[in-house]
């Protein structure tokens, strides 16, 4: 009987406690539509985010004779887009603060197609590369942006979503560059209309962002506190240095292997048509590989061992390349394929660094921003190594060497920790 009194006691106690204190209102959750809305939005975003750069790859020769662009500004083009990345990806989080994700992001995709369309026409090279630079400053933004939406609207999708949007990325980067020269020759020939064509892409990829813009759908809510949590000291925290540099280390490797790849193969006596598609071997790797390794690293308490294995598909890769170019080239190509999916993980691995989404809009720009440019020097160093050598030994043995440190950054950054409990606040 006592217990029972007493039991009934601490039920009216509770029921008393739970009248009185005043509840707070749940946070609406998002339409079913805007949920849809968004993942259709990552995808179509994701196609667009190297179209700019693989497309003027394979129309470059065109574009210098109809420009009258020197070797030497032709060689600068392959490192403007690092720079543009990392000079403009550092400003998306403080943007997105102001006006929001979904909004930055459709100021970045309009960008993209404003760029994409003028560039062809505005006439001379300063006006190419400014128009270039407008096109990847709406890339650079959206680069950052997207973990940030990830980790927003889908937290416990975090792998799923990053591998769809990784995919979707690597099938936009291998599309224009297999197809840009069959469409310039199917819209007359002409490289001005090879180049804006790209622009229709960018611009259906809009659409799906303006209902977010100004938050005119909810989000789902915020991490409690996340809102009004103070910056990181983003610089403190080693895990974001070693994310940083293996992100600067794989995004080297990649533009090295779309810049000198083909000429690697040509120079070993593979035909040109050849080269060309072992390049889009390459690519295509990634289309697979880029939704299968997120959810593979988010199963994982530790993603060093997915690092290692991607890092020893590049070293095998390149000494095949040293080795037997030729005999072994489509071998090649599968394997450094696998390596450059190094880019997915790094993305995973940015939304899992991170509990709150402040934390991984800091995080994704830091590590995007110090990646890139750390990665703008390589192409250029390959170039130079192998005009002064007169041939690939060297920029090879390169390429694998710095194959090394990506691997012991790469498993540093795989560890079970967030920058949250590293950086000071």
């Amino acid at each position: 009987m006592m217990g029972l009194m007493a039991e009934e006691t601490r039920t009216a106690r509770t029921r008393t406690d739970t009248e009185t204190t005043p509840l707070r209102p749940a946070a609406p959750a998002p339409p079913a539509w805007a949920v849809r809305l968004v993942v259709v939005g990552i995808v179509l975003a994701a196609l667009n985010l190297r179209p700019a750069i693989t497309s003027l790859g394979a129309l470059l020769e065109e574009v210098r004779d109809g420009l009258g662009m020197s070797g030497g500004v032709a060689g600068l083009l392959t490192s403007v887009p690092p720079l543009c990345f990392a000079v403009f990806g550092a400003t998306a989080p403080r943007l997105a603060r102001r006006f929001g994700p979904g909004a930055v992001v459709c100021a970045g995709m309009t960008a993209i197609t404003a760029g994409l369309l003028i560039r062809p026409y505005v006439g001379g090279t300063a006006g190419f590369l400014a128009a270039s630079a407008l096109a990847l400053m709406g890339i650079a933004v959206s680069n950052v942006l997207m973990p940030v939406i990830v980790k927003r609207w889908f937290p416990d999708r975090v792998g799923t979503m990053t591998g769809l949007y990784s995919m979707a990325l690597a099938l936009g980067t291998s599309a224009a560059a297999a197809v840009t020269v069959p469409l310039t020759g199917a819209l007359g020939g002409r490289w001005q209309s090879g180049l804006a064509v790209w622009a229709v892409l960018a611009g259906v990829a809009v659409l799906p962002w303006l209902p977010l813009v100004r938050e005119r759908v909810p989000a789902p809510a915020p991490v409690p506190g996340a809102a009004t949590a103070p910056r990181l000291r983003i610089a403190r925290s080693r895990t974001a240095w070693a994310l940083a540099v293996f992100f600067g280390l794989q995004a080297t490797a990649a533009y090295i292997t779309m810049g000198w790849m083909p000429q690697i193969f040509r120079d070993a006596g593979v035909p040109a048509g050849t080269a060309g598609v072992l390049l889009a071997v390459t690519m295509v790797m990634g289309v697979p590989l880029a939704f299968v390794i997120p959810r593979l690293a988010t199963r994982l308490p530790h993603q060093g061992p997915i690092v290692l294995v991607l890092g020893a598909c590049g070293l095998a890769g390149y000494a095949g390349l040293y080795l037997a170019p030729a005999a072994g080239a489509w071998v090649w190509a599968v394997l450094l394929g696998v390596a450059n999916c190094a880019f997915p993980l790094a993305l995973t691995m940015v939304g899992m660094r991170a509990r709150t989404g402040p934390g991984v809009a800091q995080l994704s720009a830091f590590a995007q921003s110090t990646g890139y440019l750390l990665s703008i020097p390589g192409p250029l160093l390959v170039g130079v190594l192998y005009q002064r050598t007169g041939g690939w030994g060297v920029p090879i043995a390169l390429m694998a060497a710095l194959m090394l440190p990506q691997m012991a950054v790469g498993f540093l950054a795989g560890r079970d920790r967030t920058v949250e409990d590293e950086a000071g606040r």
